[in-house]
Order: structure tokens, then C-alpha cells, then sequence
């Protein structure tokens, strides 16, 4: 009979993987611990919010006349986004505790699709800056943003509500065709190929522009920020559907929502917000497009 792989490493190894599967089992089986976490959670992602509420009040000061622009909403979304995580960790105790158990998944899953509906709205905007100079057709690029996004959405709900009767071949082809860790790579390669191919294609300007550096450094990035992080959750939801110890929508696992939403959510969020600070000029440019 083989033995268990733990038995075959040495004793101060086994020590140490000992010691760490007890501060962490303490931790996570600790409430005042939970508590703390997830309260730390809520106060990180109020932050944010709060920063892009700030961000959307100075832009519409700054040019009222112009209306919903992209970076307006932009901004709107991603105060939604951070304000409902806010919520769902400063009232976890009831949030977990909801019945039936389709509402806690909801809760949870809803802030993260409106996450990946805020920034592949950035990759919907580099599409259109990147089309327009191409002199290629840009009236497609919203609709076929606004389809994917209801298709996720509708078939996430559908998932959710799999225990209230739907039928299976429904659930396995949506489980298959748009799990989370598809939707993740979904946006991960939209912000490949648009912000590297806007990025290319700014490198081509003349070296001397100042604005040319700025948008290049900006682009770039923003570009590796969300590309990583959407990667990242793609490789943790994925490892959770298999693992239940590295499950996120349960309540004993506060050390690995702290790890995983400040890897994926709360500094990606921070740093783009702070790349993207710069308010927009008074005068109408052609990278500044209002919402029709």
C-alpha cells in the first residue's frame, strides 16, 4: 500500500506543513478572525468605491455638457461593482446564511459579473479607438459588447437556478460553453489582443510626443494589470470547482476571499483607477466618444 505523500517528506518539513495547516485551519475556523477579514474586505472595497464615486463627480464637473461618455460610466460601474462586494462582506453573516442557497451564490457571482462587465467595457472602448484609426467599421462592436454580456449574464442565472428544476443538458452545456473560467479568459484575451494592438499601434507615433508616451504607458499597463488578473481568476475558480477546500462561497474560508479579491478585485481596481485619474480635456477629442 503507498504511503501518504506527507509521510515521505522529512521531519522538519512535516513540521512546518504541520504548523501551517494549523495557524491557517485556526484562522479560518476562528469567527472573530472571519469577522475581521471579511469586515477588512468590505472596508477595502468601500474605499475603492468611494475613490470612483470621487473620480465620476470631478469628470462631470469637469465636462457636464458631454453627458454618459464611456469613461463616465466607466467610472459609475465600477462604484456599483465595489459598493454591492461592500455590502456582501460587511453583512457576510447573513449573506451566507441565506436561504434557499441559490441567493448566496448570487450574491456573490452578481459583483463578479458586473466586474467583468466594467472592464471589458475598457476593451469595448480600445476597440472603437482602435477601429476608428484602422478605418474599419465600428457600429458592430457595441452590440456584439451588449450580446456577450446578456448571454453571460442570463446563463449565469440559469446555473444558479439549476437546483430549482431546470434540466441538466441545459446546465452541463452552460457549465461546458460559459463557465466563469471561460467568461475570465473571455476578457482576458480581449484585453490581449485590443490593448496589445493598440499598444502597437501607438508605439508607431512619433517618439517625441508627450501625449503619445503618456497613452502608451497607460494602455500597456492597464493591459498587463487586467490581463493578469482576470488569468488569475480563471486559474482559482477553476481550481475550486474541482477542490472544496479552496471553495470561495463559503464562510470558513476567509484567508482565501482575502487573498483571492485583493489579488483580483480591490488592487487591480485601485491601480486602474489611479492610471486613469486624468480628467478629460473641456474641448471634444476623438478618444473622448459620449454613449449614444
Amino acid at each position: 500500500m503507498t504511503r501518504p505523500l506527507l509521510l515521505l517528506l522529512p521531519l522538519p518539513a512535516m513540521q512546518f506543513v504541520g504548523l501551517a495547516g494549523g495557524w491557517w485551519n485556526e484562522i479560518n475556523e476562528s469567527t472573530q478572525w472571519q469577522d475581521g477579514i471579511f469586515y477588512t474586505l468590505s472596508g477595502a472595497f468601500s474605499l475603492v468605491s468611494l475613490i470612483a464615486l470621487i473620480q465620476l463627480i470631478r469628470i462631470e464637473l469637469r465636462v457636464p455638457e458631454y453627458g454618459w461618455t464611456t469613461q463616465k460610466v466607466f467610472h459609475l460601474m465600477n462604484f456599483i461593482v465595489n459598493g454591492v462586494r461592500a455590502l456582501v462582506f460587511g453583512f457576510h453573516m447573513h449573506v451566507f446564511g441565506l436561504h434557499p442557497k441559490v441567493l448566496t451564490l448570487l450574491s456573490l457571482d452578481l459583483p463578479g459579473l458586473l466586474f467583468f462587465s466594467t472592464y471589458t467595457l475598457l476593451v469595448l472602448f480600445w476597440a472603437e479607438i482602435y477601429h476608428q484609426a484602422r478605418s474599419l467599421p465600428t457600429d458592430k462592436l457595441r452590440v456584439f459588447y451588449i450580446s456577450i454580456n446578456a448571454i453571460i449574464y442570463c446563463i449565469q442565472v440559469c446555473l444558479n437556478f439549476q437546483s430549482l428544476g431546470y434540466t441538466i443538458a441545459l446546465v452541463l452545456t452552460c457549465c461546458i460553453m460559459f463557465s466563469p473560467p471561460v467568461v475570465s479568459i473571455i476578457a482576458a484575451l480581449g484585453f490581449l489582443l485590443y490593448g496589445g494592438r493598440l499598444f502597437f499601434m501607438l508605439r508607431r507615433f512619433p517618439i517625441e510626443s508627450k501625449g503619445r508616451r503618456k497613452k502608451l504607458h497607460e494602455v500597456g499597463s492597464v493591459t498587463a494589470i487586467c490581463f493578469t488578473c482576470f488569468l488569475i481568476r480563471c486559474f482559482v475558480v477553476l481550481l475550486s470547482a474541482f477542490d472544496a477546500d479552496a471553495s470561495l462561497d463559503v464562510l470558513d474560508h476567509p484567508v482565501l476571499n482575502l487573498i483571492y479579491y485583493t489579488l483580483v478585485e480591490i488592487l487591480p481596481s485601485a491601480l486602474v483607477l489611479y492610471i486613469l485619474r486624468k480628467l478629460p480635456p473641456k474641448r471634444v477629442s476623438a478618444q473622448y466618444h459620449p454613449i449614444r
